[in-house]
């Protein structure tokens, strides 16, 4: 009996493994697989400003990382005592002064300088074809920081404007890197406050301009995060409290599909052993003082160094 209608998905090149270098850009999608990176400790940086939902922000970011365009105070701004910039998610902000938050961001926008060097593979996440344009400046923002709906524009992008913006990206990745892969797949967290109807629209535009991408851009690939969830994972036990985000339980259902596409056989063998580590680490000891639990401490301890002498970047906190 079949019960699903699985996602064929054909393996890519080149694979992920422990040498790869690993920069993950757009939606809360993009950390949700950033952490399943981080939890088998492969090299990655994930949104240095923040998630970025739509690919707008995303181009603009890689644009400054290009040109090292660096932000100055005209790209900042207070509201209610806490200094913002539309570039960059709230996270990146500050209750301090202008300048504090000028340089949390600029070294967010040198730490992506430095990693696109290296980066062998950019998974760029998008979540949504709808931008807020702010009416002052007539320019779109990546984060409205909850300033008043009044003072912005709301639209949907439509996939040919899109798509130009998707072309300059990969100019822009390939402008430091001929080499890179870029991985593009669409977030399946539905945009609620947009409307059901318009969050499936959305996502419309966005996967019609990547498939209209794919083919005069052979660096490029698609991996269909969204059509996982809605073909495979179609129940809402998959998805959170919220009924909008995939739950934990999906989130590593569509890993396991990404590992399989992506992430080269030969790194799985370290990736038992990374788990390992990880779920030891986790353990609440009932007797800490016991001696069965001294000899865990110190297998884990000889494991932990086995790990970092083969790897020196890799690190382990409990």
């Amino acid at each position: 009996m079949k019960l699903q209608t699985p996602i064929s998905i054909l393996a890519q090149q080149p694979k992920i493994d422990y040498g790869s270098k690993i920069l993950l850009l757009g939606s809360c999608f993009s950390e949700n697989i950033g952490l399943q990176f981080d939890r088998f400790r492969f090299q990655n940086l994930q949104n240095p400003l923040g998630i970025l939902f739509h690919p707008f922000g995303i181009e603009k970011l890689l644009l400054r990382a290009t040109q090292n365009d660096l932000f100055t105070a005209q790209d900042v701004f207070c509201y209610n005592d806490t200094w913002y910039c539309f570039e960059a998610h709230s996270r990146l902000k500050s209750t301090q002064s202008q300048d504090d938050l000028l340089l949390k961001l600029n070294s967010a926008l040198r730490n992506t300088q430095e990693y696109l060097q290296n980066s062998t593979h950019i998974v760029i996440t998008l979540g949504t074809a709808y931008i807020y344009r702010h009416l002052e400046n007539d320019q779109y923002v990546a984060n409205c920081h909850k300033v008043p709906q009044k003072y912005f524009t709301k639209s949907c992008v439509k996939s040919d404007a899109i798509l130009a913006s998707l072309k300059r990206i990969m100019n822009y990745c390939n402008a430091i890197r001929k080499d890179v892969k870029v991985i593009f797949t669409v977030s399946p967290v539905r945009h609620m406050k947009d409307g059901l109807v318009e969050n499936n629209y959305s996502k419309a535009q966005l996967i019609t301009a990547i498939h209209d991408l794919l083919p005069t851009w052979p660096q490029a690939s698609y991996f269909p995060s969204y059509e996982i969830m809605l073909d495979e994972l179609r129940d809402y036990r998959f998805y959170s409290k919220d009924m909008l985000h995939p739950s934990s339980l999906a989130i590593e259902y569509i890993w396991e599909r990404f590992m399989q596409t992506w992430i080269n056989p030969n790194a799985f063998e370290t990736m038992k052993k990374v788990d390992s580590v990880q779920k030891r680490l986790e353990h609440k000891a009932f007797n800490p003082q016991s001696k069965q639990h001294q000899n865990f401490l110190q297998k884990l301890k000889q494991d932990i160094e086995a790990l970092q002498n083969q790897y020196g970047f890799m690190r382990f906190t409990d």
